[in-house]
């Protein structure tokens, strides 16, 4: 038996996941990406560098509403197809200085305990979210917790 993506309804550009892993697409209450089975405990919240720049200023709001609702599951991650250094180096299309954009993921770490993991590029950030959501999937199922 293999662990099902979720991948969100609203989510306009998926990620694209191995054969080691099925999809569905259906609405979810928090963040883009979950599990089968998980889906009221587990999510991952997909950026790219552009979309996470937006989401710190002109749509902080919506994105702080996002977080919130994440900081509320068992198991929360915000997954950037971008490095670390591409921010501080301000790579990206926006005059936000790059120390505003990590200061406000550094709040959301200590604020609402949701990590930002900073995957480096587009399909590492996929293969983290499927890892991270299998990893989630097996040891629920070891655990009796999703079914076999």
């Amino acid at each position: 038996m293999m662990p099902t993506i979720i991948i969100d309804t609203r989510e306009q550009a998926p990620w694209s996941f191995s054969d080691a892993v099925g999809t569905e697409r259906a609405t979810l209450d928090a963040g883009d990406y979950s599990v089968v089975g998980l889906t009221a405990t587990v999510a991952i919240e997909r950026k790219s560098i552009d979309d996470l720049v937006g989401s710190v200023t002109a749509g902080r709001e919506r994105f702080m509403a996002c977080c919130d609702r994440l900081s509320r599951l068992d198991f929360a991650a915000i997954v950037i197809e971008a490095a670390l250094e591409d921010v501080l180096a301000g790579v990206y299309r926006s005059r936000t200085r790059p120390q505003s954009v990590l200061g406000t993921m550094l709040a959301i770490h200590a604020d609402h305990g949701v990590a930002t993991i900073w995957a480096g590029s587009r399909s590492n950030a996929a293969n983290i979210c499927e890892r991270l959501l299998t990893r989630l999937w097996r040891n629920a199922r070891a655990a009796g917790e999703v079914a076999a």
